[in-house]
């Protein structure tokens, strides 16, 4: 199965879906919903390149805090993906590590679709499925 995600229905916030064969995928995949939340991946060319490291003790602070990174690059530099590789979820003695590689350009509004504002995410309804065979997470941005 190809990863992805989808959304879910939510009264207020974007409420995500997102999968893979591998947790890597999986986590590959959130950040890809991300952007189509903040703009759309479509025609973001890969002029500039970002590595966020992001670490956690357990896999939903993990997911929680490349979320995080992702709405203060976005909000800071206004960078946008068009190219997200996830490295491999490693796990040390204090919890767990991923490196994402990220490929894109500064949001141009001439250029790129204006998509919704991400205040925060939050832990409220999280999951991370990392024991079934395809891997699931979901989570919520608060918009």
């Amino acid at each position: 199965m190809a990863g992805g995600f989808r959304f879910l229905e939510h009264l207020s916030d974007a409420f995500i879906e997102a999968w893979g064969d591998s947790l890597e995928e999986a986590y590959a995949q959130a950040a890809k919903a991300f952007y189509e939340v903040v703009s759309s991946m479509e025609g973001v060319e890969p002029r500039e390149e970002r590595v966020l490291e992001v670490e956690g003790e357990d896999l939903q602070e993990l997911l929680f805090s490349m979320l995080e990174k992702l709405i203060i690059l976005f909000d800071s530099e206004g960078f946008l993906a068009g190219e997200v590789e996830a490295g491999e979820v490693e796990k040390g003695e204090n919890g767990f590590r991923l490196k994402l590689r990220l490929r894109g350009e500064r949001y141009d509004p001439s250029r790129h679709r204006h998509g919704t504002h991400v205040k925060g995410v939050t832990y409220h309804m999280m999951t991370v499925d990392a024991d079934s065979p395809v891997k699931r997470l979901r989570f919520l941005l608060d918009i």
